[in-house]
């Protein structure tokens, strides 16, 4: 989404509130920032004192006074200008740093919120809305407060001050002005937006024409089999005729306006020097008052119609800064560093689900789970079967707190869930999922990744145990070699055994193996699945299969449809009872 894309909001007292929370960030360089704002008003009054002294200098060139005032009044233009050059500089380089130090404090206050907030603030956002809050949305409020938000106080100390000044001037001929140019300069603005309005459904008619195209090229085996050229064809005609026809009311449109700033702008500035020059003949100014007034009316129209996009700009800046403070509303998770987990934070593998019951947020109606109760031993391995839809990830997301049970308690060795700080029990608990998701680094800043800070002896041996050396070896960087994003130079096996070496090294106490093996070829699997009985010996182990051949020696098979337990039991237990789920299941497996 970019800055363009960004809704505009009503300038109202709330929304003014969200924004004054913005500046809770600069108050830290409020100094800074002060300072920048003296520049502002130094550089704008020392700009608004050019008119007035060119009509003097005019004026004492007008009465032949060629001598010392000339050159005082030039030598004091000199002055005016080094001085607003220097203003300038200082205003734009402290409202610069100001703005990116208070930014990058954003920025960090942001993220650090976003990465804590629960999973289920994940289910209901994508990830590219996310993304603009903290790239577009910033990128806009920097915009602003470098920028906008000074050329606002600019534009309002321009338009008070010249108007100030034109009425110490002559005030008739001022209520003469500004009964004529202000007028005109809104209307060229708002017939200016107008215009734009066009070009933006052009653009959009554009875009679409484009769409058409790469839909049609993309699918033009698809266009071909059904005979669809004629229909495409007729499609691609009609979004290029209504470019066609937006653009020719465009050009019309943009025919008058141009028209029309030639006659009214001119026309205003005409009538003002008429004006002028009437008051000039009867002696109630000198031409140098005059001169000075038509540019100070020049100064004042470009001003007003500038403040027009500067006040749009603030409405975005509103419009942004609410949504993005929407993330804050949140209420994130309660994360802490953790570097080692003892007393009596430590867990030793036991896990009961007691009375559980869950409904995911968005589907309250629907239960996923209905009243679990369920024992886990300490140090055996659990496995969780069923059809897809019965449960068994859930199972695992609760274990892991991504979600707390609609009623019923978890506990691990007989202390409810919420008795540990949410990060000593993730600490302690290694997820191996099917689709395994790989960092754009190297092998050994994924493999670190369970244990940050691991020594090369740790990272080499976990790599080892999870049978991954004898690939990693393979590539002439090794350790080192780049995985690609979402680790797409590896192949599944190796993304698998990569993810592996992770758990190894994070030695969990309750290691959680969701379809860890399910779509690997068999050569690949082998070797997965010998890295898997290794990390799972001595650790509360839970795998969920659909492959029941990959469970048979499971210390304890838990059989899960429609949110309950139907059975649990040993392979050979469940086999044996007639009409059971789990042989249903395993039947219907082997007879394929």
């Amino acid at each position: 989404m970019g800055k363009s894309d960004v809704p505009k909001k009503k300038i109202t007292l709330t929304g003014l509130k969200e924004a004054a929370r913005l500046f809770s960030y600069i108050r830290p360089y409020r100094w800074q920032y002060g300072l920048g704002l003296l520049f502002l008003l130094g550089s704008s009054s020392a700009s608004l004192a050019f008119p007035k002294l060119l009509g003097d200098l005019f004026s004492a060139g007008n009465d032949g006074n060629l001598g010392e005032n000339i050159n005082r009044i030039a030598l004091i233009l000199a002055g005016v200008l080094i001085i607003q050059a220097t203003f300038s500089y200082f205003r734009v380089f402290l409202f610069v740093k100001v703005s990116e130090s208070a930014l990058a404090d954003l920025r960090q206050a942001t993220y650090n919120h976003l990465i804590k907030l629960p999973l289920s603030f994940f289910d209901k956002r994508r990830v590219g809305e996310l993304n603009s809050r903290i790239s577009s949305d910033i990128a806009l409020l920097q915009e602003t407060m470098t920028s906008t938000l000074a050329e606002f106080i600019r534009q309002i100390i321009i338009i008070v001050g010249g108007i100030t000044l034109l009425v110490i001037t002559s005030g008739r001929l001022t209520l003469f002005m500004l009964a004529i140019i202000p007028a005109v300069v809104l209307m060229s603005v708002f017939f200016g937006r107008f215009i734009r309005s066009l070009s933006k459904k052009a653009q959009k008619e554009v875009a679409d024409s484009n769409t058409v195209v790469e839909e049609t090229l993309q699918g033009i085996k698809s266009v071909k089999a059904y005979t669809n050229e004629p229909r495409e064809i007729s499609r691609y005609r009609s979004k290029t005729l209504e470019i066609a026809r937006i653009g020719i009311k465009s050009g019309r449109y943009r025919g008058a306006f141009s028209s029309f700033l030639i006659f009214g702008l001119f026309g205003a500035l005409v009538a003002v020097i008429w004006k002028g020059s009437t008051l000039l003949a009867a002696g109630e100014i000198d031409a140098g008052q005059l001169f000075s007034f038509v540019l100070y009316s020049g100064f004042i129209g470009g001003t007003i119609g500038g403040l027009a996009n500067v006040f749009t700009q603030i409405q975005r800046f509103l419009g942004a800064t609410e949504d993005l403070f929407e993330i804050f509303e949140e209420e994130g998770e309660e994360i802490e560093t953790i570097e080692m987990v003892c007393g009596d934070q430590e867990i030793h593998g036991q896990i009961r689900f007691e009375n559980v019951s869950f409904s995911y947020p968005g589907r309250m109606e629907e239960k996923v789970l209905d009243t679990i109760d369920l024992t886990i031993p300490a140090n055996q391995m659990t496995a969780l079967v069923g059809p897809s839809g019965a449960g068994k990830s859930t199972i695992t997301s609760l274990l892991l707190s991504f979600y707390h049970p609609s009623t019923g308690t978890i506990l691990f060795d007989e202390r409810p869930a919420s008795q540990y700080a949410l990060s000593c029990l993730r600490k302690q608990i290694a997820l191996v999922p099917q689709d395994i998701f790989l960092f754009g680094g190297t092998i050994r800043e994924n493999i670190a990744y369970g244990k940050p800070g691991a020594t090369e002896k740790e990272i080499i041996e976990a790599a080892d145990k999870a049978n991954a050396m004898e690939f990693i070896m393979r590539f002439p960087e090794k350790l080192d070699t780049l995985v690609g994003e979402r680790g797409t130079q590896l192949s599944g096996g190796q993304r698998q055994r990569i993810a592996i070496a992770r758990a190894v090294l994070k030695d969990p106490r309750v290691l959680i193996l969701d379809e860890a093996t399910s779509s690997l070829d068999s050569e690949s699997e082998k070797l997965v699945q010998d890295a898997l009985e290794k990390l799972m010996k001595g650790r509360t182990s839970i795998v969920i299969a659909h492959r029941l051949s990959t469970v048979r020696n499971a210390d304890q098979i838990v059989v899960l449809e429609h949110g309950s337990i139907a059975e649990t039991g040993t392979h050979e237990e469940l086999i044996s009872l007639e009409h059971g789920v789990y042989r249903n299941l395993s039947e219907l497996q082997f007879a394929l």
